[in-house]
Parts: structure tokens; sequence; C-alpha cells
């Protein structure tokens, strides 16, 4: 399985995976607009030609990981990173119910997050 570069490009809401100087995958996220906050996935992508090569997963680990450091909850609305994250519990903590009642909330408001 090849390394890929994972960039965070926070301004627009993309966690994106590069191969080549390609962008091969990417998360489409927000970050909630309540106390706590949280990063919220909405979708997960990867190119056809790159399915297969674990880019998914390596993303969705990202995801976390970034969250840990940012010390603020995953609401995983996308079903690929809800998936990962039951199969990965010890390294995706489930998100307060309240929250997740939340960013379906603000995604329903502002469905251009998405």
């Amino acid at each position: 399985m090849a390394e890929h570069d994972i960039r965070d490009n926070r301004p627009a809401g993309l966690l994106e995976a590069y191969e080549d100087g390609q962008v091969v995958g990417r998360i489409v996220y927000f970050t909630l607009d309540a106390t706590p906050a949280a990063l919220v996935a909405v979708h997960t992508v990867v190119e056809p030609a790159h399915a297969g090569k674990g880019i998914a997963g390596a993303l969705v680990r990202e995801f976390y990981t970034m969250a840990a450091r940012e010390g603020v909850p995953v609401v995983p609305l996308c079903p690929y990173a809800a998936k990962w994250a039951e199969r990965h519990p010890d390294e995706a903590p489930a998100a307060p119910a309240e929250l997740v009642r939340a960013a379906e909330e603000q995604l329903k408001a502002k469905p251009e997050l998405w």
C-alpha cells in the first residue's frame, strides 16, 4: 500500500489524500457550531482508479487523529466513517448523542456543508 500525503484544507472543509500530486480521496467535513465543538465527517470518497488501496481508512484514521489533537470529538455522519469507527472503537470514541443531533441539525439547516 502506497503512502499518501494527507492534508487538511480546513477553509474548504476537506481532508484530502494526495498521490503523485493529485487528490485521490477526500473527506468532506465541517466544524460543528456548538459547545463543545466537533469535527463532523459528512462524506468520504476515493477516486475509482484508487479504490482498494486503503485510502478511505487512512483518511478516517487521520480525521480522528486530527480531532484528538484539537481536543474535540468526531461526529461521523458519513456512513463509511461510522462503519470504520465501529470497527476501531479504540481509535474512534463515540460522540455524545446530543452532539450527533446538533450536527444533523446544522447540516439540515446548511445543506451547502455537504
